[in-house]
């Protein structure tokens, strides 16, 4: 049985991803409960019927959407996007009551290769963190200062056990996936005096376009299943139902964590038999 809460007709969700994965799940569930989207995303003719299907899932459920596909990256692009959100949020008590930082772009490649041409460069290292860490802090900076996110507002990145664990050409995403934690951790330290909590949400091995581009991704899945105590794959659709209950006003005192979504998947090392029930 689903929880029944509604949000406020002024509260607006700002996601960053939100085509597709945790960030097009999390705008549809917010969207149930009756918040606005504001979605980001950067997805080329092949891919943007799934920005046009989240879009317009959102508005199936009556609440107001804007949707931009640009890089999440682009400066100016983050200023006119805040921009235009400001102006629609001009009644007093609007605001944007969650930002999501979902952006799921990275160089999967080794740090050391034999040959040096296979290995990752110094601009794809920082193109990974830029997108996959820093664009979080550069956004909150933009919203926050706009005036935009109030007391009871929530931040939020997305982050998953290879923030603290290894796998193959996984080492750029892995630093950024530890980066975003640790911003976490400093937000939720600024911006806890004006109401504003700030967490990590750590998914489990989630089957998205995402992991489907890093090598051994199916070996992954199968390791995920056979430890994680539920005996499946972590859902986009599991980790938005979470997102929006920590979006409920009883949640004002979570904050500064790394929060799993995974079914205890994180917690389970070795891989043995898992009686069914």
């Amino acid at each position: 049985m689903s929880v029944d809460y509604k949000f406020k007709k002024t509260d607006w969700a700002l996601i960053l991803g939100a085509s597709s994965g945790f960030g097009g799940a999390t705008a549809v569930e917010l969207a149930k409960h009756g918040m606005n989207i504001c979605g980001v995303h950067f997805d080329r003719a092949a891919t943007i019927p799934n920005a046009e299907k989240v879009k317009s899932d959102c508005e199936a459920q009556g609440v107001k959407t804007m949707f931009f596909n640009v890089n999440a990256t682009d400066a100016e692009k983050r200023k006119e996007i805040v921009k235009a959100l400001a102006k629609e949020l001009s009644a007093p008590e609007s605001n944007v009551k969650v930002l999501m930082h979902s952006l799921a772009f990275g160089s999967l490649k080794p740090f050391i290769a034999k040959d040096a041409k296979n290995q990752l460069t110094q601009a794809q290292i920082e193109m990974t963190m830029d997108v996959m860490a820093n664009a979080l802090v550069y956004w909150t900076q933009e919203v926050f200062n706009s005036g935009l996110m109030k007391k009871g507002g929530r931040i939020y990145t997305m982050t998953s056990s290879g923030g603290h664990s290894q796998f193959p050409d996984y080492g750029a995403v892995s630093a950024a996936k530890a980066a975003s934690e640790s911003y976490i951790r400093q937000l939720a330290l600024e911006l806890g005096p004006y109401g504003i909590t700030c967490n990590a949400i750590m998914a489990g091995v989630t089957d998205t376009a995402a992991l489907r581009k890093i090598p051994g991704n199916t070996k992954m899945t199968n390791i995920a299943i056979s430890k994680n105590p539920s005996l499946t794959l972590t859902t986009p659709e599991a980790v938005a139902k979470a997102i929006s209950l920590l979006s409920h006003e009883d949640a004002y005192f979570i904050s500064g964590n790394t929060i799993g979504v995974d079914g205890g998947e994180d917690v389970v090392e070795f891989v043995g038999d898992n009686p069914t029930p």
